[in-house]
């Protein structure tokens, strides 16, 4: 792992080594880097002194030097965090805020990408599903008065909810009706973004507060070889500490001659 930026050496192992930062920056005071993948941040002008900061975002690179992936949010301060892409992207486990609930015919474990949050920032949030033997639930969209899994989050105010993202459906044939639904067996994956609004600081609503408490349900109908069981509602909760943003700058002397966007 490996970041750019458009400060110079000096400033980049101010930063580095005031918070401990354990992987390589880069400079690129010329922005070649920075230019050459299109980032440069467009909202400052050429002429003001800190043009050449680049949109903030990741880049997934092979072996091979090619892009397999990136992240780049729809504002400038909407920041994945990179625990979340190693949960999206590598389905690594998700360690924070973690529970665990089961019922007769399932499993749910629930977690997230992060344990805390800035403003900002965007983190995951992870339903690991395990069924149990000869236990199906249906897709979402399964239709045709079939209760398909449905994953519902109360949003708390200053905080933006993703759509959740589904797995790929099995085809099963139920010979008893002679249809073919989409379901799930054994076990599933689902995850969905959650974002904290605001940019250097928080949103009105969660400024004084050092918590955000995330809550929501898991509703879905279980079936067997033999019947359909009562819909379920499973509830779901997450907490993250909010933390602010390192406001600390760099020495005087190493700042630009102009107020803006300095470490």
């Amino acid at each position: 792992m490996a970041a750019v930026s458009y400060d110079n050496v000096a400033t980049l192992k101010n930063f580095s080594d005031r918070a401990r930062i354990g992987f390589p920056l880069l400079a690129d005071p010329d922005i070649r880097i920075i230019e050459s993948f299109g980032i440069v941040n467009t909202g400052v002008p050429k002429d003001n002194p800190y043009y050449g900061f680049a949109y903030a975002g990741y880049y997934l690179i092979g072996p091979d030097g090619v892009v397999r992936s990136k992240f780049f949010g729809e504002e400038n301060n909407q920041r994945y965090t990179s625990a979340s892409i190693l949960v999206r992207e590598f389905g690594t486990q998700a360690e924070g805020s973690r529970r665990a609930i089961e019922t007769d015919h399932l499993k749910v474990q629930s977690s997230a990408s992060n344990e805390a949050m800035r403003p900002g920032q965007v983190a995951t949030l992870v339903l690991d599903i395990e069924l149990k033997p000869k236990m199906h639930v249906y897709s979402p969209d399964v239709g045709g008065g079939y209760i398909g899994v449905a994953w519902r989050i109360d949003a708390p105010e200053g905080t933006q909810v993703f759509a959740p993202d589904f797995p790929e459906a099995k085809e099963m044939h139920l010979e008893a009706v002679d249809e073919t639904l989409p379901v799930y067996e054994n076990s599933l994956r689902i995850v969905r973004d959650l974002r904290v609004l605001g940019g250097l600081n928080l949103p009105k609503a969660l400024q004084g507060e050092d918590q955000l408490v995330v809550e929501g349900t898991f509703r879905y109908q279980a079936c067997d070889d033999f019947k359909c069981h009562y819909p379920v509602t499973v509830p779901l909760r997450w907490s993250f500490k909010l933390l602010p943003h390192d406001r600390t700058r760099v020495p005087e002397a190493m700042r630009r001659k102009e107020s803006g966007n300095d470490r």
